[in-house]
């Protein structure tokens, strides 16, 4: 692109527990063609918070891509403000709100987290995180890392928010930016099937499918992960 054009805004959206690490490789990868920033989403309890913060800080317009929980923020920035949402890519995601089963389990681990027993990403939930051939890897170690960094305080009000947030089904017809949905073949947190629901629900969506990948594709599959945003951003 000519040094002379403007670069587009993209903002990228991180999951629980995760902070700009989760895209990295994508802010670097794409910078030559976007201007990349990676909202933090520590900061409130409620989808309705802090899809306004990240609002309150973005351009008029950009790009939108979110991974799992930066998706269910995703989804309420497009109730809050569609027309600021040029494209959109949601990765790893569901528009559904969680069902009974995996409500109660969120409860749980919130309960656990306000009494004190936070243990963040251990090696043992590793495995419901990322490819089992990455576990015993530097990105299984960066993974750890990531959700010591982020912290109790902000996994409280992030499993809050996540709890409250609202399903988001009903939104899907109505969008009509170029979008890609993308989802790893072994992701074991949001099953490859909710993608499958956010490709047919909107309208003209494209769904990629990461293989031996987990629920974490900008990191565990960098280059791909960039090579898909790259395609979305200048199609």
């Amino acid at each position: 692109m000519p040094d002379s054009l403007p670069r587009p805004p993209v903002l990228l959206l991180p999951g629980l527990l995760c902070d700009a690490r989760l895209w990295r490789d994508q802010v670097a990868g794409l910078a030559d063609i976007a201007e990349v920033t990676v909202p933090d989403l520590t900061r409130d309890d409620s989808v309705g918070a802090l899809a306004a913060r990240v609002l309150a800080q973005a351009p008029e317009r950009f790009a939108l891509g979110a991974l799992s929980m930066g998706g269910y923020v995703a989804f309420e920035i497009l109730r809050q403000a569609p027309r600021r949402v040029t494209r959109l890519a949601l990765l790893a995601t569901s528009a559904r709100a969680d069902p009974p089963q995996r409500a109660a389990v969120r409860r749980a681990s919130l309960a656990m987290a306000e009494r004190g027993r936070f243990a963040g990403v251990t090696r043992k939930l590793l495995p419901q995180l990322v490819h089992a051939s990455r576990v015993d890897t530097p990105v299984g170690e960066e993974v750890m890392a990531m959700a010591e960094r982020v912290g109790r305080d902000a996994f409280l009000r992030q499993q809050r928010a996540i709890l409250e947030r609202p399903d988001s089904l009903p939104l899907l017809p109505a969008l009509a930016m170029p979008t890609v949905v993308g989802v790893g073949d072994d992701d074991r947190m949001t099953a490859p099937e909710e993608s499958r629901i956010l490709q047919e629900g909107i309208v003209g969506a494209r769904l990629h499918v990461f293989t031996e990948c987990g629920h974490l594709p900008p990191m565990e599959k960098p280059q791909e992960t960039t090579e898909l945003l790259r395609a979305w951003l200048t199609a």
